[in-house]
Order: C-alpha cells, then structure tokens, then sequence
C-alpha cells in the first residue's frame, strides 16, 4: 500500500516531537539526577528518543518502547503519589496523548514489519491501565477528613450579646470577632433557593492614577438600625439602606497628595451607639492630645452633636468621626475638627508611610488605634505604636510602644516614637468586661533579617498582646513565632468566645496564624487551654542574624507536611521537571528553614495558612470554620554594597511608590516570590485551599474539604475543583449555614455546617476578596451581604459591588 503525504507528514512530525520532549526529559533528568533527584525523567527521556529512532526507522518496535515508557509511567506514579488523581494525571498526561497518537492508523499501520502486531496491544493495554487507575484516583480524595458535627446543644438566644441579633457592629460583628451572625431564617433546607435581593455599585474602582498594586475592596459593612454603612478603596464612606441598597449619604475625606502606599485599602468602620461614651478620660493635656494637633477640616458638613460615631482611618494618616444619621464630621472629636492627626509625634513622616488599613476598636471611653508600616523598603520606617484616644473628644490617653513598652504614659510634645517598632496592621478585639484590648502585632522591618532587633522588640515581634484598656500596660502576651525571619506577623483577629474546658465555662482566646496554627488561650491570662510545645527547627542563618532553637506548635494546627520533590507539580511533565530542579537548588528543611543567600523555599509561605480573614466561630457549638490555605514562596537575600543603590528592583519605582524589598539600612535586600513554574502555576501539588470545621474544646478537626475551583486562575476557564486558596474571612449563622465568598475564583458559596457539604454557589461579577455578613432587614429578612471588588496583587478581577441575597418573600 502506497504511503499517504500526509501520513509521512504526520509520522515525521510525530518523531521531531518525539526528539525535542526526550531530549529536554534526558538533559533535565540527568540534571535532577546529579542534584540528587528522582531518576524517573532520565529515563523517560531515553525511552521517548530511543521510540523516535524507531520511528525514524518505521520500525514497530517503537511501539513496544513507548508502551515500556508508559507502563514505567504508571508504576512510578503510583509509588509517588499513590491514588490522588491531580499528581497522577500530570505525570502521565503526555505519556499517554502521545500513546494515543502513536495508535493511530496514520502512524501505527505504516510501522514494518506489519506482523509485529504485538506493540500495538502492549501499547493499548499500557494505556488502558492508565484509564483504570485514572478512574480509581477521581472517585477518591486523599486529602478529604470526612465527619459530622453532632446535633446542636443549646441556642443563640442564650448568648450574652450585646448587639441586637438583627444587626453588625463592628467588624466581626462584635469586639469578640467571631463573624457569627444569630440569625436562622437561612438554613441548609432552604439556603438554595437565596437570590439578588439588592445590587449597589459604589463607583470607586482599583486603577486609578498612583493606585499602588494591591488596591483592594476587602470592607465588611456595619449595620446599624437600617442603614449599612461601608468604606470604598479610595476611602469614601457610604451609608445605603439596608432594606433595598439605596445610597442615603456619601463622605469623601479627600485624600491628601501622592501616598507612597504598599497597600489601599479599607477593611472596615468602628461604631460608638449613642448614650455609651463615658466621661472624657482624664489626660491634663489639650483636648487633641498631647503632642497631636488637629489636621484642618474638610470641605464637608460638620456637626457638634453627635450622639453615636463612625470611626474612619484614612491612607493619609486620619482618624475621621462622622455622624452616622447624615455623614457629617462630628466637631467635638479632634478639638473641633472632627479627626486626629495620627503623624502626630511620629518618626520618618513619609506620606503614605504609616496609615490604618483595618477598623479601629472602640468602647465607652476609647478608641483603640493601630497602622501599618511599609515592609521590606529600610530600617526607618515609623513606629508600631498601639494609641487609645478618647472616644468623645480625641485627646490621646495612652501610647504603647512595644520598643519602649512600659512608657504608656502620653508622649511629650516634642518627643516621638520608636522608628520601626513592630506595628499592627491588622483588626484587634475588646473584651470591655475583663478591660483588654486584644493586639495581633507584626515584626519590626526588615522581615527576613532580625541582626539589629532590641530585646523588647525581640519580646513582641509575631505576638499576640493583651493590653490595659485603661492604661495601656501590657497584661499578658503570647507569641506566635520566635524572632520572625518569615514574615509570619499575626494576621488575624484575635477571636474570643467562651468555651466549656473539663465542665468549667472559660474565657478564651483563638489566635489563627499564617504559619497555621490555631493557638486557644486563656483570654484572662494567655494561658494555653489546648497544648503548645516547642519543637526544635532548622538552624543557621545568614551572617549576623540568628534562629531561635525552638518555636511554638499548637496541639490545634494546620501545618501543612514538609514538602518533599514527589509533592512537585505542574501541567505537564516538562514543567513538574522545571519545579523538581527548583526544589533540589533551593534550601529547604522544612517549615522555618531560614532566609539564605542561595534562596530558600517558605512553606507555608507569607499568605499564610490564614491571613486577615480569620476564621468564624459558632460560640453555641464551640466551633470554628476555617479556610486552610497552602502555598510555597521563596525568599532569596541579595547582599547590599551600599545603603542607596537597587538591588532586587530593576529600576526605581514612578514617585511616590516606594522601593520593595531593598531594606535601605539593613545589609541586605530580599528577592521573594511564589514558588511557580514558568507557566505561572504552583509547583506544589494540589488542593491549595480547603474549609474545614474544628472543635475549639478538644482540637479535632470535624471534616475538611477542598474547596473552590481554578475557574478563574487558569487560562482556559475549566470549572475543576482542585481547592484554590481564599483571602477574605468566612461567616457563620445560627441556621447552621456558613458562607465564604474570597476564593480566588468568583462564587460566594453557602455550605452545611455540620458536615461541610456545599449546598449553593452564586456567581460573582468579581472577586469576592473580603468577609461577608449577614443582618435583618426592616422587612423581616435575613440578607446575605457580599463585596466583590478583587484584589490587586492576587489578579482578581476588579469590581465595586455590594450584592445582598434573601429568601424570596412570602408568597412567591
């Protein structure tokens, strides 16, 4: 039979393709093999160039060598990652499409001698074994902890609340932060049928001139009465009707000039209600405090009497309070201004250097405030400084500085702070009956280098610290990690929530962290409720910088397994290679190996296991939900020649941003990133993201699940569900319904509490970076209220949406 062009074509083009992916497995293996690596992709390479030769030749032993290499596939495949579908598919993906085009008739009649029909069924029956382990490994999930929480004991309305069960207060709806909503109109049997009640765009959208990357709508509104009240990227405040959505009042606080801002971003407002403020604290200092002169009034409408507050930190370094029934500044707070200057008596004014990205706390008589600093630009930065404020008129009662921690007494005039203090820039919580204000604190800039740290700074950095409401003087502190080289700052609100210990009702404390532990304390004291031991970890650091021998784990975690080379991944064999090699060159000795000259892989890596989030707490069950995340990063120190030159940026950012990463001041600059393959996808293997439930009296984790799908991180908008990372914190309701709208694909998702189970999606116009809410809405309802509005540095889509969803109305 004469042969066909195109099956010449299709053969010749078969064996080039052939030779180009051996030759890159061969070289690629025989480097992962001298690294000390698996040997698996050597001689895959030889087997594919030895089928090329053969089919150069047209002989049919090519067939017989390519079902060798698939075989040889399937057996290491399984002694690598055993039955886990997505490890299991990317390592035998290419074998077997090429498998399936070496069976062709073009190519696989037009082999000699045409007796040797023996190839053609090893290599079928080697590709039918895939197809059998395939489907083996997708009816089951490794990674999955199946369980179900047992029948509720109690009920909300036995809770000491003192929010009206209908309405959000503050940013975890109380100063306990639990993001526990005590309503159940919403329940597993009806929450499919939730639909749009409501759509409000606010007009504010990330891009604008001089926006800094991670420009993010990350805001939990308040809901107080029936307005809900939220703050934009940009700062604006909006207050809507919560009932149907429709705007009632509008401030611009005007920002003032070019911030050099790492983040934009406003994650909340804090509520004083009317008739709670006490007597004005007594300072004997001017009504502003001491050293702090009111910045000059904005272009809007200023009231005296404000019988309840809105609390506003704004980017350039205000603390605004507004009249919550009209938007207008309250003029008794800030010696007739309405805001407080919070440069005041701050070291390096940079504007855009210090601000406050999180809600404030507030009770009768304070208001707690706290900032963010810039990371990783120099060693002097502005101070961390935790300041509470009077609460009617804004003069400063009390200042901690963690470098200077026992000087609480309001600053001099002409003093200031400590530069580059550890800061928090993340939500604190307030238990007013105790008199302690909850501080989750960061480290002292640079993040990865620790030579030049006092021992107080030594003493806070990553800490959890419970401070005196009245006086600002440390009570008690936990802390998280032993002098931070991670970035593993606390990055969630502390949660509290009375739990049931050996019979006995205590008082405690959950403290998520990046590195994903969950520690439970004794809110009175710090005292562990659940076990922490510490637990040697890799030593050696950089010149000049130590390690600490220990740090502490949590007898509740979700810290993740070391990785090891077979945890690699990608889409293809190629790119699983790229990732493999990776691995081998950078140090790693499992979670806490320190930052190096030859780069080291963080795993967890600085988004942390949880991030700002935080969890959510069913304080009736002594549950909490939770939204493990797991991604490698890698930090690389790069020796600095000189304090002024770039090191790790390719040139100096447009004015005012700031230069990331170069640590001006330290002697080294930082290069760090995610551990990626060139295609932009985690070189770890799947899930990246689960929920999962735990009970806070004992540490059980109840069931976990991978959760969420790379719909909308991939290139090609394929629904798998392979479990994608969340930034944005979950919530649950006394229906027993929790919610979660931040993974990095754009569905918010309601599921069952008890077990798990996700009982309905809704499709988002973007990224639903923040935490959702839930309230009573005048007509009855409960609402579900999300924020879509993405995230600038996690890529996802931008939007200005607040989107409320209820049950139909009776009768429909």
């Amino acid at each position: 039979m004469p042969v066909r062009p195109h099956a010449s074509l299709l053969l010749l083009l078969t064996t080039l393709l052939l030779v180009i992916m051996g030759l890159a497995l061969a070289i690629g293996g025989g480097w992962l093999l001298s690294l000390g690596g698996a040997w698996y992709y050597l001689a895959a390479g030889l087997l594919m160039l030895l089928s090329a030769a053969l089919l150069a030749r047209r002989r049919a032993h090519a067939l017989w060598s390519f079902a060798a290499l698939v075989g040889l596939t399937i057996a290491w495949s399984l002694w690598e990652a055993g039955l886990d579908w997505w490890p299991l598919a990317i390592r035998n993906n290419v074998p077997f499409l090429l498998g399936l085009l070496l069976l062709t008739p073009w190519i696989a009649r037009r082999l000699e001698p045409p007796a040797l029909r023996g190839g053609r069924i090893a290599l079928g029956v080697a590709l039918l074994a895939f197809v059998v382990v395939a489907v083996a490994s997708w009816t089951r999930d490794p990674h999955r902890i199946e369980g179900r929480l047992p029948p509720l004991q109690g009920n909300a309305a036995a809770l000491d609340d003192p929010v009206p069960a209908g309405e959000w207060h503050a940013y975890g709806r109380t100063g306990h932060g639990q993001r526990y909503a005590p309503l159940d109109q919403i329940t597993p049997q009806n929450v499919a049928r939730l639909e749009v009640a409501w759509h409000f765009r606010t007009g504010d959208m990330r891009g604008q001139p001089g926006d800094p990357e991670e420009t993010t709508f990350e805001v939990t509104p308040l809901k107080v009465g029936n307005r809900l009240f939220l703050c934009t990227p940009h700062q604006q405040v909006v207050a809507l009707d919560a009932t149907t959505g429709a705007e009632v009042w509008r401030f611009n606080p005007r920002i003032e000039g070019e911030l050099a801002l790492q983040h934009l971003t406003c994650r909340g407002l804090s509520y004083l209600p009317p008739g709670t403020a006490a007597t004005p604290a007594a300072t004997g200092r001017a009504p502003v405090g001491a050293g702090s002169q009111p910045v000059a009034a904005e272009d809007a409408p200023a009231t005296d009497d404000c019988p309840a507050k809105l609390f506003m930190p704004t980017a350039d370094g205000r603390l605004i309070a507004l009249n919550p029934d009209d938007g207008q500044v309250c003029r008794s707070f800030g010696g007739g201004t309405g805001q407080i200057d919070l440069w005041a008596n701050m070291p390096n004014k940079r504007a855009g250097g210090y601000y406050s990205t999180s809600p404030v706390v507030v009770t009768d008589r304070v208001v707690v405030v706290g900032g963010t600093v810039l990371d990783n630009v120099s060693t002097n930065e502005p101070s961390g400084v935790i300041r509470a404020f009077d609460v009617r008129t804004g003069a400063l009662v009390w200042n901690w500085d963690p470098a200077r921690p026992e000087a609480t007494e309001p600053i001099a005039p002409d003093a200031t702070y400590t530069p580059s203090s550890p800061n928090s820039w993340s939500i604190s919580s307030v238990d007013t009956e105790l008199g302690l204000v909850y501080v989750p604190l960061g480290n002292q800039p640079p993040d990865q280098w620790g030579g030049q740290r006092s021992e107080d700074v030594e003493r806070y950095g990553s800490s959890v610290v419970a401070l005196d409401l009245a006086t600002g003087k440390v009570r008690w502190h936990f802390q998280t990690v032993h002098h931070d080289l991670w970035d593993y700052d606390v990055p969630s609100q502390p949660t509290l929530v009375d739990l049931t210990i050996d019979g006995e009702r205590v008082p405690a404390l959950v403290q998520p962290t990046k590195q994903g532990e969950l520690f439970v304390l004794d809110r009175r004291d710090g005292r562990p409720l659940l076990p922490v031991e510490e637990r040697p970890v890799p030593q050696g650091a950089v010149e000049d910088d130590r390690t600490a021998p220990t740090q502490p784990v949590s007898a509740l975690s979700f810290e993740p397994e070391p990785l090891r080379e077979r945890d690699m991944w990608g889409t293809t064999l190629f790119d699983q290679l790229y990732c493999r090699i990776a691995f081998r060159r950078l140090r790693y000795e499992g979670r806490y190996t320190p930052p190096s000259l030859e780069g080291t892989l963080v795993y967890p890596g600085n988004f942390g296991v949880f991030n700002w989030g935080g969890i959510a707490v069913d304080p009736v069950q002594q549950v909490a939900f939770t939204t493990p995340a797991y991604l490698a990063f890698t930090s690389q120190l790069v020796r600095r020649r000189d304090d002024t030159s770039l090191h790790v940026q390719g040139q100096q950012p447009v004015e005012p941003l700031p230069a990331l990463n170069e640590n001006f001041g330290a002697p080294y600059a930082v290069k760090m990133g995610a551990f990626t393959s060139p295609l932009g996808i985690p070189c770890q293997a799947p899930p990246w993201g689960h929920v999962a439930l735990v009970d806070l009296r004992t540490g059980e984790v109840i069931w976990k699940h991978r959760n969420g799908t790379v719909r909308d991180s991939s290139p090609v908008p394929l629904p798998f569900r392979m479990g994608v990372p969340s930034l944005g914190g979950p919530l649950v309701t006394a229906g027993g319904v929790a919610f979660l709208s931040g993974t990095l694909d754009y569905y918010v998702r309601g599921y069952e509490l008890a077990t798990g189970r996700e009982l309905w999606t809704q499709r988002l116009p973007a990224g639903g970076q923040a935490t959702p809410m839930s309230y009573l809405g005048e007509d009855g309802r409960q609402y579900l209220l999300v924020v879509a509005g993405g995230h600038g540095s996690l890529g996802t889509q931008a939007g200005d949406h607040v989107i409320a969803y209820a049950l139909p109305r009776s009768g429909q």
